[in-house]
């Protein structure tokens, strides 16, 4: 397979060709200076880069998000429970009388989310509202009464674990019609020059992923991540981050980090925070693993051979993943690192920690980060801070809390801006060259892909120079072909 005509990232903007022969890149030369070896792909007026990685992703939810009522455009509690009320069951995915919808932020409403408003418009039909940061859930008494825990939510709302519980139900498919949507949604990331993601999905994912290689799928590379109810089993079956999927012939799915989610989340106001939520003296969010049980899993989980990856989102959780990180010597990432306290920003770099962020949020949250945490004294969205410590960087979408888009992502990182609104912050901005690397396997740094002689043959063919492209063009990037170990997985 060769590119032929495009320039290289880190090059001299002349056209190259890049040769692919089992899987890796084998040879790189001046357009036209050699021969083609088999089949060549002409990209000539295009630029190549590596293939693109999202570092956070929730496969499962991800791909039902199209099968469910978007709810980002309700403006209030009445207005969400009047499109839920309109809206359709989940035929052709649970043909059970659900409604199931997704992506609502409550934390700018001017009414709150209520029992006896949903139970008003929904009647008996078991109803369920998925906040936009999968840390709440909003039913009304049919589907509290349907899931056995109406003692649970006077309002009507189920929050962190009970409500990723929930989420856990609702992903419950029958696999054949899961793993259809899964690979669609897989394409629709390959055609985003996407190679691979990181499935934090919480489930026993090498089962899930075993079965979906066996059946075909072969659109993307996948690390699965485990959570700590699976950590015994994992260990105990000697899963070891890196290693390949067992029960399937294939490289594409490895094991990846043990997953632990710390506290909770900005829009649900549950982020373990050191100063409290406006109009909630008493409210600083919350610790949802203790400090001590931290230390222990992370340590049970280096000594099997797993990396981690931990989920913090406030200063506080920052600062206690990072003192975790510090005192077991575990490798990995914090995932979010969305409100980092001054005096931990230079503790990712000299722990060796990667900050997997999401840039997206930075705008999906600027309202909501600029009255929830107008006290807070810590960096929120700190993404130059962390770029210029040393901190190696890696972007993710959170899939679905926004779109698998790394573009969308980039153009977050680098503009600090969308739909007109001025730049947010934009002292966090960061180099597209930085957020291209964050957007490659391994992150921004000394780990970031490159395309050399040796790398695999992961590449994605850009319509137009990343480097140059305004907001707009870098958010609209098209993308001519995705190659996975020199495979066209996407041709416009």
């Amino acid at each position: 397979m060769v590119s032929a005509g495009s320039p290289l990232p880190g090059g001299d903007d002349e056209p190259h060709d890049v040769f692919v022969a089992d899987g890796r890149i084998i040879d790189i030369a001046p357009a036209g200076a050699l021969r083609p070896r088999g089949a060549a792909l002409d990209g000539t007026g295009c630029w190549l880069t590596p293939g693109l990685w999202d570092h956070h992703v929730h496969v499962m939810q991800w791909a039902l998000v199209a099968q469910r009522v978007e709810l980002g455009s309700a403006a209030s509690a009445v207005d969400a429970a009047r499109i839920m009320a309109d809206a359709p069951v989940l035929h052709g995915v649970q043909d059970d009388g659900r409604r199931v919808g997704t992506g609502y932020r409550d934390a700018l409403w001017p009414d709150a989310p209520s029992l006896g408003l949903l139970d008003s418009v929904t009647g008996e039909v078991p109803t369920y509202l998925i906040n936009a940061d999968v840390h709440s859930v909003w039913l009304n008494s049919a589907a509290l009464r349907r899931e056995g825990l109406v003692d649970l939510a006077d309002d009507g709302v189920l929050r962190e674990g009970p409500a990723f519980e929930i989420s856990r139900r609702l992903n419950d498919i029958e696999p054949a019609i899961a793993d259809a949507f899964v690979t669609r949604a897989a394409r629709a990331a390959a055609a985003r020059g996407v190679v691979g993601i990181v499935d934090l999905d919480m489930a026993w994912n090498e089962g899930a992923w075993t079965r979906r290689l066996v059946g075909g799928f072969d659109a993307l590379r996948v690390e699965f991540g485990i959570y700590p109810e699976y950590l015994d089993r994992a260990i105990a079956e000697g899963l070891v981050s890196g290693a390949p999927v067992r029960g399937a012939d294939s490289d594409l799915v490895h094991v990846g980090p043990l997953k632990v989610i710390t506290d909770g989340s900005l829009g649900t106001r549950t982020a373990a925070c050191s100063h409290a939520y406006p109009d909630d003296p008493h409210n600083t969010g919350l610790l949802t693993v203790a400090p001590e049980r931290l230390i222990e899993l992370m340590t049970q989980a280096t000594g099997a051979g797993l990396r981690c990856a931990v989920h913090a989102i406030g200063d506080v959780a920052n600062t206690r993943a990072l003192d975790a990180y510090a005192l077991t010597g575990a490798t990995g990432t914090v995932e979010h690192a969305q409100l980092v306290a001054h005096a931990d920003i230079p503790r990712f770099a000299r722990l060796g920690v990667g900050a997997s962020v999401q840039p997206v949020h930075a705008l999906d949250d600027r309202d909501i980060t600029e009255r929830e945490w107008a006290a807070q004294t810590a960096l929120a969205y700190p993404l130059r801070a962390l770029a210029d410590s040393g901190a190696a960087l890696l972007f993710g979408s959170d899939a679905p809390v926004s779109p698998l888009d790394p573009w969308a992502a980039m153009a977050a990182a680098v503009f600090r801006s969308r739909g007109g609104r001025a730049p947010w912050r934009p002292q966090e901005a960061v180099p597209i060259g930085t957020a291209l690397d964050a957007s490659t396997h391994g992150g921004s740094g000394g780990g970031a892909a490159r395309i050399e002689p040796g790398a695999r043959g992961d590449l994605a063919l850009c319509t137009a120079d990343p480097r140059t492209a305004d907001e707009p063009g870098l958010r609209a990037m098209g993308i001519a072909a995705t190659l996975l170990g020199g495979r066209l997985t996407h041709i416009a």
